[in-house]
C-alpha cells in the first residue's frame, strides 16, 4: 500500500460534447471509484475530483453541428454527466467544470507563472489554416493518416488507434473537418512549452521513478503499456509544444501579456489544471486547505485515465507541474485500455454505444449489474469486449446463482430456524467445512480464512488489479455457498441442532463480510445486504478496516442475538427478451444514424495538372505478414512488373495475410517513402471504403498486366 499521508485521486475530465457511454466508465471512472471507496474504508485521507472539460475544439465542433452556442453545449452535457455519474454511483468529492471562474483564474495564473519564469518561448510559425472556413485550425479540426500506424482517421494532436501523440503537420493527407478542404500553412504566433528542455528528467522519472536522485514513484508499480508508450515518445525525442491556440472559445491568455489578443490556452494546458481548480473549489466548499493535496510530498497524486491520454498525463502535465515549481508529480497513472462493443469499436458518431443514462432508464435498479460486468471485463492491460449476452450470463450465473443465492439462502434459513435471530453456539464445537481436502475446522479458523480472503481483495485493489479483486469477492460468496452445501443444514437440523447453529452463524459472518467488501464495487448491493441484515449502513470512512480488525481478532462481524430482516433477492435474472430488446435497440439506433448520414463531401477541386502528378499502377501482392505490435497493419510485398516494393497497409482487420498473395491491386507508386513501425513503406494501396467503414481493394474485373498505368 502506498505509505503517503494523503491521496489526491483524479479521473480524466470527460469532454462535454456528447453523452457518457460504457467505454468512459471502463476507462477512467469505475476503477477510480473502487480505489477511492476502498481508501476511505481504510480510514485514509483522500480527495476524489473530476469535472467536465468544457473547452477545446471538440466543443465548438459540436456547437456548429447542433447549431447552438458552445456555452449551450457544455451546459447541456455537464448536467448529463452529473446525472449519469450520480445514478451509476460514482463518489466524487467534487465534480467541477472548466468554465467556472475559479478554473479560468487558476489556469491563467499557471500560464502567467510559467511565462514569467521563462518556461515558454514565443515563436512565429506556420500552422494549418482552412481557406474555406477562413480560420486557423485547432488540432482536433484536422484529420489525416497517422504516420506511425497508418490509421486514416487520426486527429492533429493524437492517433486514437495507436495512441501516438502527433502534431498536425505530421499527418499524411490532412483535411479540415470544418469544410473537408485541404488546409494550407499560414503564419501565426504562439507560446511554446520547451518539452525538449525537460527530456532528461522526464526520462529519468519515467524509467527509474527518480528525479535528481530522489525516488518519487516505483516504475514497477506502473502498467507496462503506460511505461512503454512514454518510452516510445521519449525515444523519438521531445519537441516544443504550443500552449496557445487561435480560437474564440476557451481560457484567455492573460491580457497583460503582449500579443495575447485572440489567443486561448491550449486545451491540454487548460484541462489538467481542472484537477487543481476542482480541488480548490472542494476546499472552499468544505472549509479545507487545498494546497497540501497538490504541494506536499506526503501526498500521493494518482490519475485514472484511458490509454489515449497517457502522454498528456505522464509527460506534458508533469512537465507543466515541475516547470511551475510548487507542485508534486503523480505517483501512478493506471491507464486502462479500450472497451469494444459487440465486436466493434464504440463509435459516438455512428451511435454504436451503450449510453449510461439510457441504460439506467431502460433497466432501472440495475446499476450494480452494469458496474459488475464492466469491472469483470475492465480493460486493465488490453482491450476488452462488452456483449449483451455476456452481460446476461454474468448477471444470471454469477450475481444471481452465486451471490444472490447465497445471501438469500442464509437469510431464509435464519428466519426459518431462529425467527431471524443470529444463533449462539458452542465455540469449541468442531464442524466440517468444505475445502480442498475437506478437512475439519473451527468457526474461528474459518473467520481467519475469511480475513485472508478479504486481505487478498484489499491487496488487489491497492495494486490496481480490480478484476482480480472482484473475482475474490465472488470467491468469498462461493465459499459461503460451499459451507452450506457441504454441511446441508436443512438436513442436519433434524439430528444435530447445535452444529447447525455453528454453520448458520458462520454463514451470517460471510454475508456480513460481503456487505462490506461489495461496497467499493457494487455500492447499491452493499446497501441491500445491510438492509437484509438489519444493520446500519457500512461506515464509508473505516468499514473495511474495521472488518479486517475484527476478523483478525476472531471477533464476530454480526453478533449472536441480533435480529435480521426478512428475505429478499438482491439480484434477479435477466430474461432473454430484455437482452434481445437491447441488442435490437443497438442495431436499430445505428440504422437510424445511417439513414440520416450525409454522403462524404467531395474534396476541394484540383486541376488536371494536379491529377497527372499521381502515378497509379497495377500490381499483384506476392507476400503478406502482420506487423509486430500493430493490430491493423500488414507488411505487403507487391509485384509492379518492373520491380518489387514493400508497402505497409492498415487492412489487417479486413484481410488475413494468407488471403492476400495473388490479389490484384492498384498502387500509388510516387508517394514519398515513409517509415511506419520501423518499416519503410514505398507506396499506398488504393482502397474503397463503404458506409460501414469496411475497406476493399480497387481492382478491375479482368486480369491485368502488372505495372499498367491507371489513368
Amino acid at each position: 500500500m502506498n505509505t503517503k499521508k494523503r491521496f489526491l485521486v483524479t479521473s480524466a475530465l470527460p469532454y462535454a460534447n456528447g453523452p457518457l457511454h460504457i467505454g468512459h466508465l471502463a476507462g477512467a471512472y469505475l476503477s477510480a471509484d473502487i480505489y477511492v471507496r476502498f481508501l476511505r474504508m481504510m480510514d485514509k485521507d483522500v480527495v476524489f475530483v473530476c469535472g467536465s472539460d468544457e473547452h477545446g475544439a471538440a466543443i465548438t465542433i459540436r456547437a456548429q453541428k447542433d447549431g447552438i452556442t458552445p456555452q449551450e453545449v457544455v451546459d447541456r452535457y455537464h448536467e448529463e454527466f452529473k446525472e449519469a455519474f450520480t445514478r451509476i454511483g460514482l463518489s466524487f468529492d467534487k465534480y467541477h467544470r472548466t468554465s467556472a471562474p475559479i478554473h479560468h483564474e487558476t489556469s491563467q495564473d499557471f500560464f502567467r507563472t510559467l511565462n514569467n519564469k521563462g518556461e515558454f518561448v514565443k515563436e512565429e510559425s506556420e500552422q494549418y489554416y482552412d481557406p474555406k472556413a477562413e480560420q486557423f485550425l485547432a488540432d482536433r479540426y484536422i484529420k489525416g493518416t497517422c504516420p506511425k500506424c497508418g490509421y486514416e482517421e487520426a486527429y492533429g494532436d493524437q492517433c486514437e488507434n495507436c495512441g501516438s501523440s502527433l502534431s498536425p503537420t505530421e499527418l499524411i493527407n490532412p483535411i479540415s473537418t470544418l469544410s473537408n478542404a485541404t488546409p494550407i500553412l499560414k503564419k501565426t504566433s504562439h507560446w511554446y512549452l520547451q518539452l525538449d528542455k525537460y527530456e532528461a528528467w522526464l526520462k529519468e522519472w519515467i524509467e527509474t521513478g527518480k528525479v535528481d536522485g530522489v525516488e518519487l514513484h516505483n516504475p514497477e508499480d506502473w502498467k507496462n503499456h503506460v511505461i512503454g508508450q512514454c518510452k516510445s515518445w521519449l525515444d523519438g525525442g521531445l519537441q516544443k509544444r504550443s500552449m496557445t491556440r487561435d480560437l474564440d472559445w476557451g481560457v484567455d491568455v492573460p491580457q497583460e501579456i503582449e500579443g495575447s489578443e485572440g489567443k486561448k490556452l491550449y486545451v491540454w494546458m487548460d484541462a489538467p489544471i481542472g484537477y487543481i481548480s476542482a480541488t480548490k473549489q472542494w476546499a472552499l466548499d468544505n472549509n479545507k486547505d487545498w494546497e497540501p493535496y497538490w504541494k506536499d510530498e506526503d501526498t500521493a497524486l494518482i490519475h485514472f485515465i484511458g490509454k489515449d491520454n497517457i502522454v498528456f498525463h505522464c509527460l506534458i502535465f508533469p512537465a507543466i507541474l515541475k516547470a511551475h515549481g510548487e507542485y508534486i508529480l503523480p505517483v501512478n497513472v493506471p491507464a486502462n485500455q479500450f472497451v469494444n462493443l459487440e465486436g466493434r469499436k464504440i463509435s459516438t458518431s455512428k451511435n454504436w454505444a451503450v449510453w449510461v443514462n439510457e441504460y439506467l432508464d431502460d433497466l432501472p435498479g440495475k446499476e450494480d449489474e452494469l458496474r459488475y460486468y464492466m469491472i469483470k471485463n475492465m480493460p486493465e492491460t488490453k482491450d476488452s469486449e462488452f456483449t449483451w449476452k455476456g452481460y446476461q450470463d454474468a448477471v444470471n450465473n454469477e450475481l444471481v446463482n452465486n451471490l444472490a443465492n447465497f445471501v438469500n439462502r442464509v437469510v431464509v434459513l435464519t428466519n426459518k430456524y431462529y425467527d431471524g435471530v443470529v444463533p449462539e453456539f458452542d465455540a469449541d464445537l468442531m464442524i466440517e467445512v468444505s475445502g480442498e481436502d475437506d478437512e475439519p475446522g473451527f468457526h474461528d479458523s474459518e473467520l481467519l480464512e475469511l480475513h485472508d480472503k478479504c486481505q487478498d481483495c484489499a491487496e488487489y485493489i491497492r495494486t490496481f488489479d480490480f478484476r482480480s479483486a472482484l473475482k475474490t469477492v465472488m470467491e468469498i460468496s462461493s465459499r459461503g455457498n460451499q459451507i452450506l452445501q457441504f454441511n446441508e443444514p436443512w438436513k442436519l437440523i433434524k439430528e444435530d441442532e447445535e452444529t447447525v447453529k455453528v454453520v448458520m452463524n458462520l454463514a451470517l459472518q460471510y454475508v456480513s463480510a460481503l456487505s462490506v467488501i461489495t461496497l467499493p464495487f457494487m455500492p447499491f448491493t452493499s446497501a441491500r445486504i445491510t438492509e437484509l441484515l438489519n444493520v446500519p449502513a457500512i461506515d464509508p470512512a473505516s468499514g473495511y478496516l474495521d472488518m479486517l480488525n475484527k476478523l483478525c481478532e476472531d471477533e464476530s462481524l454480526i453478533e449472536a442475538g441480533h435480529k435480521i430482516g426478512e428475505a429478499s433477492h438482491i439480484f434477479s435474472r435477466m430474461p432473454d427478451d430484455v437482452i434481445d430488446a437491447q441488442i435490437e435497440k443497438l442495431k436499430a439506433s445505428e440504422k437510424v444514424e445511417e439513414k440520416v448520414e450525409i454522403a462524404t463531401p467531395v474534396k476541394e477541386t484540383i486541376s488536371f495538372d494536379d491529377f497527372t502528378k499521381l502515378d497509379i499502377r497495377t500490381a499483384t501482392i506476392k507476400t503478406a505478414e502482420k506487423v509486430k505490435k500493430a493490430d491493423k497493419l500488414l507488411k505487403l510485398t507487391i509485384d509492379l512488373g518492373f520491380e518489387e516494393r514493400t508497402v505497409v497497409s492498415g487492412i489487417a482487420q479486413f484481410y488475413k495475410p494468407e488471403e492476400l498473395p495473388g490479389k490484384e491491386v492498384s498502387v500509388l507508386v510516387n508517394l514519398a517513402p515513409r517509415k511506419i513501425k520501423g518499416i519503410e513503406s514505398n507506396g499506398m494501396i488504393l482502397m474503397a471504403e463503404d458506409k460501414e467503414g469496411t475497406l476493399s481493394f480497387v481492382s478491375p474485373k479482368e486480369k491485368w498486366e502488372n505495372g499498367s498505368v491507371v489513368r
